[in-house]
């Protein structure tokens, strides 16, 4: 049992050291980049809705 807890003990001081090297991205450019994913989410879901109505059209003149 010992062996296990030091184990995660010398996971976890792997862990923080690890993390100290991370280098995080400035606060102006995650805000950029997920303005940027939710106007394409926007635009691409437009899109399809689009497409959606005119199918929709195109098939309600088979009938």
């Amino acid at each position: 049992m010992s062996q296990a807890v030091e184990a995660i003990k010398t996971y976890f001081k792997g862990v923080k050291t690890e993390w100290g090297k991370v280098s995080w991205p400035e606060r102006r450019q995650v805000l950029f980049e997920t303005v940027f994913v939710v106007f394409i989410v926007i635009v691409f879901t437009a899109a399809i809705y689009l497409m959606d109505l005119i199918f929709k059209g195109i098939l309600s003149l088979i009938k």
